[in-house]
């Protein structure tokens, strides 16, 4: 039993997963579980609560039992208890002041990551506010890299996300041709296949091939199907650059999308073996999302934030080039308008940069939510100053496959525009040596007798 007094009064909380549920910002998907705070009196005694608590009760009051769950044992047994240490004095309310403290900086940050569990995330995020989180994450680099270096300080990387209704080769090449146009596809040209067809998504992943080696194109492909169809196509010898998956922060959930952390591990290591990434090991591509484990019914009563920072702890052993969070995706029972999901952006992208991973956000609503595309200019501005990895590029900012809104080409071009940001570095030599881009970070227009354009225009052709 956890117990605070706010002004008189005691409030009482049954366990640890309830405290911090009650802490956790107003949203939609934990009133729809029953665990958020009953009220705003509520929800501040909660905070108070938790701000009072050692970091290191998350080391002894485990939210899932140690033995009923895979993600559980992975968090405790992966435990960096030396990084640990440099924080290990301080409660969840000091460890907020120490983070935001000028003389924490990157390199110190980056020290201490292994040695965050998701729910020490978790609990210090349902204690600051949205410009706490953005001042936080902006001074940490998580790097990866590919054929193409993301991360860097100065940089956005673009997820070309070239999907089509019915999988049409020559729909998906005419909208790679938009995003490369318009500088995108320095994160991975990764497509979301509408079928589980291994033949279509052998197709994709050859175009994109066919297309990267033709115009030499410093990148990186993915088709976003399920792992096991991943491992079936690198039998086959498709030319595989990423092994994509969607994860979540319980076993069961994880379990609700056909995986478990050995497959995760069969994928990697098989993945690894193609020799394809010429910088290293990062070749897996992670999508998670606030309310996965409540959509599935396997939530264990912990809130929808920290199980989002628990799909992190997932992700973290494998070391993968791309985490992104497909933050509004899953609709308005989790998420319900505006408001919230660019609360939830922010504090994904917090926890999972504070943890050691590459994030990226994709900025996105459905048409049944109470948001609109305002909503994610205000969001996507705000991550580009918290320091994001990546967002997505969707021709027109509406994906006609997913049925989802994004944001667009343009979109990543206004960020890196009005902050002064640049693509990944291999890429920008291969816009400007293209002419596509000049040689102070800005796009160019290119008529139709442009080299790269040309090529471009006779590979959509040929197809």
């Amino acid at each position: 039993m956890y117990r605070t007094d706010l002004a008189g009064t005691r409030h009482s909380f049954p366990d640890l997963k309830a405290l911090m549920a009650a802490a956790t910002p107003f949203r939609s998907g934990d009133q729809l579980a029953g665990l958020g705070a009953a009220s705003a009196e509520t929800r501040i005694a909660a905070r108070y609560g938790l701000a009072d608590l050692p970091l290191t009760i998350f080391l002894e009051d485990l939210l899932i039992p140690y033995e009923d769950d895979e993600v559980t044992r992975l968090i405790v047994d992966t435990h960096d208890r030396a990084a640990f240490a440099r924080i290990s004095h301080l409660t969840v309310g000091a460890f907020r002041e120490w983070l935001l403290s000028n003389e924490t900086d990157g390199p110190r940050l980056s020290a201490i990551a292994p040695g965050v569990t998701p729910e020490m995330a978790a609990a210090v995020c349902k204690l600051m506010r949205n410009q706490d989180l953005i001042a936080v994450a902006r001074k940490i680099t998580v790097r990866s890299a590919f054929r193409t270096t993301l991360g860097e300080p100065g940089r956005l990387a673009v997820r070309l996300q070239p999907n089509h209704a019915t999988d049409d080769p020559r729909g998906v090449a005419a909208s790679i041709l938009d995003g490369l146009m318009l500088g995108c596809g320095d994160a991975v040209i990764g497509v979301n296949p509408a079928t589980d067809s291994l033949a279509t998504a052998r197709t994709l992943l050859e175009l994109i091939e066919d297309l990267r080696l033709r115009l030499e194109i410093p990148t990186q492909s993915c088709v976003l199907t399920h792992v096991t169809n991943t491992l079936e196509l690198i039998e086959l010898g498709a030319p595989v650059d990423l092994t994509f998956q969607s994860i979540a922060g319980t076993e069961a959930a994880n379990r609700g999308f056909g995986v478990d952390l050995a497959l995760l591990r069969e994928a990697h290591d098989a993945t690894l073996t193609l020799g394809r990434n010429p910088r290293g090991d990062n070749v897996m591509y992670f999508e998670t999302g606030q309310g996965s484990a409540l959509s599935a019914g396997a939530h264990r009563g912990v809130d929808q934030q920290t199980l989002e920072a628990r799909a992190y702890a997932v992700a973290r052993p494998f070391r993968p080039l791309l985490v992104n969070t497909v933050v509004g995706f899953i609709g308005p029972e989790y998420l319900y308008d505006g408001k919230q999901i660019t609360r939830a952006g922010l504090e994904d992208h917090f926890c999972g940069k504070l943890m050691g991973l590459p994030m990226g956000v994709d900025v996105c609503y459905t048409n049944h939510a109470a948001a609109d595309q305002d909503d994610m200019d205000d969001l996507l501005t705000l991550l580009g100053v918290a320091g994001v990895n990546f967002v997505m590029g969707v021709p027109g900012a509406d994906d006609v496959m997913l049925n989802y809104q994004s944001t667009s080409f343009h979109d990543a071009l206004y960020l890196r525009e009005v902050l002064g940001l640049r693509p990944a570095p291999e890429f920008e030599a291969w816009l400007e040596g293209a002419g596509l881009m000049d040689g102070c970070g800005r796009m160019v227009e290119v008529g139709a007798s442009g080299g790269a354009h040309r090529l471009l225009l006779e590979h959509l052709d040929r197809g």
